[in-house]
C-alpha cells in the first residue's frame, strides 16, 4: 500500500502530501531530483531524496503529524503562490493564493475557483499592469505568433483572510510540469501551446529560433514560448515527459515536436534527416531537431501534433470501412452524403 505522507519542498513551495508513485511521477519528469528535499512522518527534517536508502522504507509513526517548517526562498519579485497537482494521466493543477495574491492563464484553461477568487480579462501576457497601451499591444501581437489569444486572464484572491483556490485543466493526456524560473536562471523556452498558468510577474512572450535553418523548416519548433521571471510557471507535456540533462557539447537529436521545454543556454539548430529513401519513407519527416549542451531539456512521447494525425487517420480508415464498394473505390460517398 502506498505511503501517502511525503512531501517535497520544491521552489520554496510545500507539495504533498503525495504517494510513493506521486514521488517517482516528480523524479522521472525532473521536476524533482536528488537534491530535492523531501520529509515524511518520522523523519527529524527535510532530507535530499538521494539520502533516503529506498522509497519503499518509509518511517513508520508520527500518523498525519504536519511537516516542520520548510526552507523558504528569499527575494521572490514575483506572487509566492502555492499548488497541488491532481490526476495521473489528465491532470490539473489546483493554485492556492493569499489575499491579493495573482495567477494568470491561458483564457479557457480555469476549471473551478473558490468564492473570493475574482476573474479579469487582461490584453497581452497578464503582467502588463505598468506596461503603457504599445507595449501591451506589442505583448499581444508577440502572443498571436504563437497561436494564442491576444488576451490573458487573471485570477485574484480578493478576500481578505485565509487562502483561496483555483484549479487550470490540462487539454489533453499527459503530465503538468512546475517550473521554478528562479531556479531555471530566470529564462525558459517552450513549445507553443505548452503554457498553462503561471504566478503573476511571470512574463509570457515569443522567441524566434535564429538560425535560418530553423526558420525554414523548424516546424513546431520555430517559434517558442518565453516565460521569464522568477516565479513558478506550469507547462504541459503530452504523455510521459522525460527530462535529460546535457553536458557541454553533448548532442541529442530529436522530433521537433517532441520538444517541450529547455534553457535558453541549450543551442538550438535543424538538420536533414539523410539519405533520400530514408527522407520520403521512413516516416519521421524531413528534419529533426539537434539539441546540444549545456543545459536542462523536457522532451514529450505523445505531440498534440501527432496525436492528432492519428485520430484524422483513424476516423478516415473507420469511414471507408463503413462506406459502400463505390466509397472504398472512387470515394463517392463523401459526394453524396455532403461531407465534402
Amino acid at each position: 500500500m502506498s505511503n501517502t505522507s511525503w512531501y517535497l519542498a520544491l521552489g520554496g513551495h510545500q507539495v504533498g502530501p503525495l504517494t510513493d508513485d506521486d514521488l517517482r511521477h516528480h523524479l522521472e519528469n525532473g521536476s524533482a531530483d536528488g537534491k530535492t528535499l523531501c520529509w515524511s512522518p518520522g523523519m527529524k527534517g527535510w532530507t535530499p531524496l538521494e539520502e533516503v536508502p529506498a522509497f519503499a522504507a518509509f518511517a513508520r509513526g508520527g500518523g498525519g503529524a504536519p511537516p516542520p517548517a520548510m526552507p523558504s526562498v528569499p527575494g521572490r519579485q514575483a506572487h509566492d503562490i502555492d499548488f497541488k497537482i491532481h490526476g495521473a494521466e489528465m491532470q490539473f493543477v489546483e493554485v492556492e493564493l493569499d489575499p491579493g495574491e495573482c495567477a494568470i492563464a491561458e483564457a479557457g484553461t480555469m476549471m473551478y475557483m473558490t468564492q473570493a477568487i475574482g476573474m479579469q480579462t487582461v490584453f497581452g501576457d497578464g503582467n502588463s499592469a505598468q506596461q503603457g497601451f504599445f507595449d501591451k499591444l506589442l505583448g499581444a501581437g508577440k502572443r498571436l505568433l504563437t497561436g494564442e489569444s491576444l488576451f490573458m486572464t487573471v485570477f485574484q484572491h480578493q478576500g481578505q483572510r485565509g487562502k483561496e483556490r483555483v484549479a487550470f485543466a490540462a487539454p489533453y493526456a499527459g503530465k503538468i510540469l512546475p517550473m521554478d524560473l528562479q531556479q531555471l536562471g530566470g529564462r525558459l523556452l517552450c513549445q507553443k501551446d505548452s503554457f498553462l498558468c503561471a504566478a503573476r510577474g511571470v512574463s509570457v512572450g515569443i522567441a524566434f529560433q535564429k538560425r535560418i535553418g530553423v526558420g525554414l523548416f523548424g516546424g513546431e519548433g520555430f517559434i517558442m514560448q518565453k516565460l521569464e521571471g522568477d516565479g513558478l510557471a506550469f507547462v504541459h507535456a503530452g504523455g510521459t515527459v522525460h527530462a535529460l540533462d546535457l553536458a557541454p557539447g553533448e548532442t541529442l537529436r530529436v522530433d521537433t515536436g517532441c520538444i517541450v521545454a529547455l534553457q535558453p543556454q541549450v543551442d538550438f539548430d535543424i538538420q536533414f534527416v539523410g539519405g533520400i529513401k530514408t527522407a520520403l519513407f521512413g516516416g519521421e519527416g524531413l528534419f529533426f531537431a539537434t539539441l546540444r549542451g549545456p543545459g536542462r531539456v523536457w522532451l514529450q512521447s505523445l505531440p498534440f501534433s501527432r496525436l492528432a494525425d492519428r485520430i484524422v487517420t483513424a476516423a478516415r480508415g473507420a469511414r471507408r470501412e463503413e462506406g459502400s464498394v463505390l466509397d472504398r473505390a472512387f470515394g463517392l460517398g463523401n459526394l453524396i452524403d455532403g461531407d465534402s
